[in-house]
């Protein structure tokens, strides 16, 4: 009896995959069950440098002039002249003629007070020869006997020599006055504003412009307390006046989208700390601020100009600079071991601020510091470790200066 081919070839298909399978089924390998593990966290590391590290303290500040003045008229009188520059923002040098009142009502006083000092100088020429008669007078008539004061006219004599002196101080006066109808620059500077123009009456004390000087200019730099032991001469400033600093500071800003720097000095201290910031005031000064005596690219240093400045302080010598993301809960440092675990640190810290961490003792040459932010440190974990590289943050921070 033939089967029929429709039915035999599926059955063998099926027949063939069930061999297939039983053969798959007891030649597969045996799969042995192994414990996972989990590999020791990558951190970064830095390795101790020890070396001497100049402290820096930083402040801000507006630039101002070290003195400026209200220019007032000393006599009454119409202004005739102004100098070409007396405007707001001009220039000018001590001893420049800035105004000119109306003289000749001065030179006329001074005229009579010159003639009177004349004739009170023939006055008591006459007193004198007239006592110097009634002396010669009275010696022939009375050899032995000293004159009495009214018959030498001694009374009359003092009256004329009071009377020069009054007229040559009225001529002095007067000769002043006239003087002072030149108006004239106190000091090199700039003005500020302008109040009066030419034609314009005035008045003794009579405001003619607010003037400043450009000799040198100073900001005041506010310093927190805490800051001030990095500065030398600070402390002693605050406890006696007369105390004269000179630390070198570096004055920053940007002026037409470019930055420029000056060099200056802190010249002194204000001795007071501000009750609410906490702050002490030093004063900073900078020689020649808008070029007059020298020609260079540095723009000028302008009053009323906000500047960065950046005060050179003493030199910590031996320390270890680390970034600031190295201190953890404060005052401790991870450090790895040389078998790779990870170990809790202690240190004195010397200063620290937003970019770097100053460690003064706690550190020694050569060991690696943990620069990785760890959520759960176990002290002697393992750990695997990589050095960080100079383009790493962290790594600039530790050797910014």
């Amino acid at each position: 009896m033939k089967i029929n081919q429709r039915i035999l070839w599926p059955l063998l298909i099926l027949a063939v995959g069930l061999i297939t399978a039983v053969f798959l089924v007891r030649t597969r390998p045996r799969v042995e069950p192994r414990p996972v593990s989990f590999p020791p966290p990558l951190v970064r590391t830095m390795e101790v440098e020890l070396q001497d590290h100049p402290l820096t303290v930083l402040s801000q500040g507006t630039v101002s002039p070290r003195t400026e003045s209200n220019l007032v008229a000393q006599v009454a009188g119409q202004i005739i002249e102004v100098a070409p520059d007396f405007s707001g923002g001009g220039s000018f040098s001590s001893g420049d003629i800035l105004l000119r009142i109306d003289p000749r009502d001065y030179q006329f006083e001074a005229a009579r007070r010159e003639a009177e000092v004349a004739q009170a100088r023939l006055a008591l020429v006459l007193e004198e020869e007239e006592s110097q008669i009634a002396r010669e007078e009275w010696n022939r008539l009375n050899p032995n006997e000293e004159p009495p004061p009214l018959v030498i006219r001694e009374p009359q004599l003092t009256r004329a020599r009071a009377a020069r002196t009054a007229a040559e101080a009225a001529h002095e006066q007067a000769r002043l006055n006239l003087e002072r109808t030149r108006i004239r620059a106190p000091f090199d500077g700039r003005i500020r504003s302008k109040h009066v123009d030419v034609g314009q009456y005035v008045v003794p004390g009579a405001p003619l412009a607010v003037i400043y000087a450009v000799d040198y200019a100073e900001v005041r730099l506010p310093v927190p307390d805490d800051q001030v032991a990095f500065l030398d001469g600070v402390l002693e400033g605050l406890g006696h006046a007369s105390s004269r600093l000179s630390i070198p500071v570096g004055l920053r800003a940007e002026i037409s989208r470019r930055e420029a720097v000056w060099s200056g000095r802190v010249v002194r201290v204000e001795g007071e700390i501000d009750p609410r910031s906490h702050m002490v005031t030093l004063v900073a000064r900078v020689e020649d601020p808008y070029g007059r005596k020298k020609a260079d690219s540095v723009p000028p240093l302008a009053v009323g100009l906000f500047v960065t400045a950046e005060i050179q302080g003493r030199t910590a010598e031996n320390v270890a600079v680390l970034p600031r993301a190295a201190l953890r809960e404060g005052s401790r440092v991870y450090v790895i071991d040389s078998d790779d675990r990870l170990r809790f640190r202690s240190v004195d810290i010397l200063r620290a601020d937003a970019g770097t961490a100053v460690i003064r003792s706690g550190l020694a040459p050569g060991e690696r510091v943990c620069l990785s932010p760890m959520e759960a440190a176990v002290d002697g974990m393992a750990v695997r470790t990589t050095e960080a590289s100079p383009d790493d943050e962290d790594s600039k921070a530790g050797n910014s200066p």
